[in-house]
């Protein structure tokens, strides 16, 4: 992994290692060159102590950005293969899409033309779509930029129209014959 791919914790735990050497280094090479000229033990246990904090942190913080690096690592991994499986869904939708375009195409038509036989203005016919399509009067209401009240008011009136009791009269009125089982059944 490159330092610019890093997130910006994984460059401050960076930077701070580096610090951290550097410190350790400095008081290694420090304390090295006390011993060879003499000094007080204190001066040595003083030495000693920012070595060792040097050293405690450079490990500590070296397990700390290799942990991240790793997590970092597996999260663009899931990304990609989520990724991958987002491509490989929008292929199959693109290519279904594809096949399905003319049969789409006549039941839009069939759709339009049921909707003309009961008489529906083209706000109830919106509404009719969407109400196949599976909306809520909230998300109704939020599409067609009208009040939830109207919504409801004008599915009411596709379904007295259409000589439906709901929502679900509605599918079945169109899906019922399309979701016929391919074979008949075994007794």
């Amino acid at each position: 992994m490159r330092a610019n791919e890093l997130t910006s914790e994984g460059r401050l735990l960076t930077g701070v290692l580096v610090a951290f050497v550097l410190t350790a280094s400095l008081a290694a090479w420090d304390l090295a060159s006390d011993l060879g000229e003499g000094t007080t033990l204190t001066h040595l246990l003083a030495e000693g102590g920012v070595f060792l904090v040097g050293l405690v942190g450079t490990v500590l913080l070296a397990s700390r950005l290799v942990s991240l690096l790793r997590s970092e690592r597996d999260a663009r991994e899931r990304s990609e293969a989520l990724a991958e499986r987002l491509r490989a869904t929008e292929a199959e939708a693109a290519r279904w899409r594809g096949e399905a375009h003319e049969l789409l195409a006549g039941l839009g038509e069939a759709l339009e033309r049921q909707f003309d036989r009961w008489a529906l203005s083209p706000a109830e016919k919106e509404v009719a779509l969407l109400l196949l399509k599976g909306l809520s009067h909230k998300e109704i209401a939020e599409v067609r930029s009208i009040t939830e009240a109207t919504a409801r008011q004008q599915s009411r009136a596709v379904y007295k129209k259409a000589g439906l009791s709901g929502r679900n009269d509605l599918a079945a009125f169109f899906l019922e014959d399309l979701l016929l089982p391919t074979k008949p059944p075994t007794p």
